[in-house]
């Protein structure tokens, strides 16, 4: 039997509600342990052949940080509001169980990446991403001024009120949502798109995974920091500068074919094929 983890929020009623509910099912396929996701010495001892998060991206986002790289595949059942990583819904598990437990299901990688902090040429912060970094405002309403450098080539200066590095998983995030293009999930790629930039020429970008990625703070302007994943955040004073590459290790995603991406992309986004008219 597989030794099967289940991580969760049990703060969250509904969380801990379903999880109650599955439990005898996993419990009589598995060898069954059950953490909560605040609990992150526990976390970091993990051991295990399957590892499932329930909630919603933003836990699977928390859960890849604190897994720090371990390649224990892992699949996450939606529970929360928008659901792009999130593999199943409940009402899906028990017919996924049996496939996943027949070795019926393909892993999926995805690119993380790794974000450093160098100030007066010291690395002074550290973080794992698996969909962005991203430098911004966080109070003042004033354009900020970044500088960006690919492979120690500078690339242009953005006036803007912040710049994110998105990974092909976090095409679909913020990025998305500043005017970002969606890249497909197996590319290995990095998407720099300014948020708002003052110059309307400036366009999003599309480079190699394998780039060497600098964002330079160059605004005397206070109240500027990075973000990584929506959840980790850091103050950046003028002249920071913030590396951006691609992490050794990916991660690991178990795929049932439950549905393709692009039927995620039809369901998440509304996306339709022909207008809809009135014929009356």
């Amino acid at each position: 039997m597989k030794k099967i983890i289940i991580l969760g929020d049990k703060s969250k009623k509904r969380i801990r509600e379903t999880i109650d509910e599955l439990e005898p099912l996993f419990r009589k396929k598995s060898h069954l342990s059950i953490i909560d996701i605040s609990d992150e010495d526990e976390i970091e001892k993990i051991s295990a052949d399957l590892v499932f998060v329930f909630g919603g991206d933003g836990t699977i986002l928390s859960v890849c940080r604190k897994l720090n790289g371990k390649q224990i595949p892992l699949i996450g059942v939606h529970l929360g509001k928008f659901g792009f990583l999130a593999e199943l819904t409940p009402q899906e598990i028990s017919d996924s169980l049996e496939k996943i437990f027949s070795g019926k299901y393909f892993i999926s990688q995805r690119m993380l990446l790794n974000c450093k902090v160098v100030r007066s040429k010291q690395i002074i912060n550290k973080t794992l991403g698996l969909n962005d970094a991203v430098i911004s405002r966080t109070s003042l309403s004033r354009l900020i001024s970044i500088k960006l450098y690919i492979n120690e080539k500078v690339v242009t200066t953005y006036s803007s009120d912040g710049l994110i590095i998105s990974t092909p998983a976090g095409s679909t995030a913020h990025s998305l949502s500043a005017g970002g293009p969606i890249v497909t999930p197996d590319m290995e790629a990095f998407i720099i798109t300014p948020i708002c930039p003052h110059t309307l020429s400036n366009r999003p970008l599309v480079v190699s995974g394998d780039s060497r990625i600098e964002m330079e703070q160059i605004s005397e302007s206070e109240g500027v920091g990075l973000t990584v994943d929506g959840q980790v955040y850091f103050d950046i004073e003028v002249g920071d500068k913030v590396l951006v590459e691609k992490a050794e290790k990916k991660l690991q995603l178990i795929d049932t074919q439950a549905r393709t991406f692009y039927e995620v992309l039809r369901e998440k986004l509304n996306w339709r094929g022909q207008p809809t008219y009135d014929v009356n």
